[in-house]
């Protein structure tokens, strides 16, 4: 079983206004030496990461660990932490300092100015480089879908965007980001890097902001195609959804089984769609152009990672929490609801406060159950 780990980042708000608050400095000045909690591009969010894990339990009671950690700390510097990928409310948010984020200011210019958008990563251990790129080669078309169940941005600057994952199209403005080509090789991928650094757009390989990417810092398959999850059980499943995709694809390449050579630009189409109407549209199929709805996308993903997932007796757990957000929705629909009842964007914030802090565990026991 290949070890498993989630990075989030969180917006800081104002638990009465629900306007984002420039206080991420402040928690990393006073944060433990541990580096859960990390600085971000501006002031007004914050990143947490877990331990890498095994199971699918204690990473949930490390997610909700970190989450609470957050929180506590935008607490004792007068925010709180949500995990919203995207403010609902105006903001014209904060560099924060450093040589780096100032010269990615420089050269990014409106799009970094811009830029407040709150992701998930999650990180899946591989043997080698070369493993690592034919996985990359191998999950491409099934990435869309990921960003499709963590759906969680349809506010930005105060209106209803209309995209049920608006932080999509802000995190596309950046030239590095986005779908990218079959490799190959590590050595082709690694060629592709360096070229793309040669042109001086990218400030460094942190700044490769590919769907999926090898990383930098860890022995690890870093898929960064999604919003980070309002509700706890949802990044789970997004976890263990990647693992297992991981690992199948890995047995794909070791049997001698070809990646499928899928144009850019089908991949483009396939993640905004995604991002447009998360799971309350129809999708387009990882296996064809075609489009369908989405609970057919979910249950072709699910049989594709059935094996592995019956190996680490995981199937019944996947399928409850599968069965879970397409009945109830993403977060996108969640704040939708909120605003729609409430008039108030501040109510959806605070709700959103209330649910990323709400516990995993209980969740996962009652879906195995």
């Amino acid at each position: 079983m290949r070890t498993v780990g989630i990075e989030e980042e969180y917006l800081l708000v104002d638990g009465d206004t629900g306007v984002p608050l420039p206080v991420g400095p402040v928690i990393c000045a006073s944060a433990p030496a541990d580096g859960q909690l990390t600085a971000e591009f501006k002031q007004e969010q914050i990143e947490s990461g877990t331990r890498v894990h095994l199971a699918l339990d204690t990473l949930a009671a490390d997610l909700i660990a970190c989450r609470a950690l957050a929180d506590s700390a935008a607490s004792a510097a007068g925010a709180r932490a949500a995990a919203l990928a995207t403010s609902p409310l105006p903001c014209l948010p904060t560099l924060t300092e450093g040589s780096r984020f100032a010269g990615m200011e420089q050269r990014f210019a409106q799009i970094a100015r811009e830029q407040l958008t709150c992701g998930c990563h999650v990180h899946v251990g591989v043997e080698s480089d070369e493993e690592g790129v034919a996985v990359l080669d191998r999950i491409r078309s099934w990435l869309p879908l990921l960003a499709a169940l963590s759906a969680n941005s349809p506010f930005w600057n105060g209106m209803d965007t209309g995209f049920a994952s608006y932080r999509s199209q802000v995190w596309s403005r950046w030239p590095m980001a986005g779908p990218y080509p079959v490799f190959g090789s590590a050595g082709n991928y690694h060629r592709l890097v360096g070229d793309l650094l040669a042109t001086q757009v990218p400030m460094d390989h942190g700044q490769i902001y590919f769907d999926a990417r090898l990383s930098r810092s860890h022995p690890t398959v870093e898929v960064r195609i999604a919003d980070v999850c309002l509700y706890p059980d949802d990044a789970v499943l997004l976890a263990a959804l990647v693992r297992a995709l991981v690992e199948t694809a890995a047995r794909e390449w070791r049997s001698g089984a070809q990646p499928r050579e899928v144009p850019e630009s089908l991949l483009r189409l396939a993640a905004w769609r995604a991002g447009r109407f998360g799971l309350d549209g129809e999708l387009v199929d990882p296996l064809g152009a075609a489009i369908a709805d989405n609970s057919t996308v979910a249950k072709t993903l699910l049989e594709y990672v059935r094996p592995v997932l019956e190996e680490q007796g995981e199937v019944a757990l996947v399928e409850s929490l599968g069965r879970q957000v397409l009945g109830r929705g993403t977060g996108a629909r969640r704040q939708r609801a909120v605003f729609a009842r409430t008039g108030s964007l501040a109510a959806v914030v605070s709700d959103a406060v209330r649910l990323s802090n709400l516990s995993a565990a209980p969740l996962l026991e009652r879906h195995r159950t």
